[in-house]
């Protein structure tokens, strides 16, 4: 049975875990997940890449902020965050108001090994190299510092792993 209420929303730089560990934290603690980038994929009825495309940066980034702000009428479930989402100020106090901001960190060397096989990540599509990933996560990396509640480093670490520390920090906080 779920004992949180609040929500466990993870960020971080794309191939930090968060779709792992959304699915590790539903089959541990049978917490909802709520993939961001897949709601707004599905509601849109094309890839992000093809928002991206068809519709510009700043249209999607307009649903992201708009799904936040309808999650806060959800209770205990995880929501993995697209990468982008802590870049908004209005994102970062939306996903406050009801959830505790987990950032998910990890080396670029292991970013580029668990990204550099998937074609569904517009930023990265012609830069998976770890110089890119470098220049790009410390770019992000003030604004998702200063947005989350815990920080956990994914680097050799299992899914169970993790998942026992986000739930035992985010019980503290």
């Amino acid at each position: 049975m779920n004992t949180l209420d609040f929500n466990i929303v993870l960020i971080g730089f794309m191939g930090s875990g968060k779709s792992t560990i959304s699915r590790a934290l539903n089959e541990r603690f049978a917490m909802d997940v709520i993939e961001m980038d897949q709601v707004i994929a599905d509601r849109e009825g094309m890839s992000i890449s093809e928002i991206f495309e068809v519709h510009g940066e700043e249209y999607f980034r307009n649903l992201e902020t708009e799904l936040l702000r309808e999650l806060q009428n959800r209770k205990g479930v995880v929501i993995s965050c697209g990468g982008g989402v802590p870049m908004r100020d209005e994102n970062v106090v939306e996903m406050k108001k009801n959830g505790k901001v987990i950032l998910l960190t990890a080396s670029p060397e292991t970013i580029l090994d668990r990204v550099k096989n998937n074609h569904d990540r517009p930023l990265l599509e012609n830069n998976k190299n770890v110089g890119f990933i470098s220049d790009l996560m410390e770019k992000r990396r003030s604004k998702y510092e200063a947005a989350a509640d815990i920080i956990i480093k994914t680097d050799g670490k299992s899914a169970f792993q993790i998942c026992e520390e986000i739930i035992s920090l985010a019980k503290e906080t």
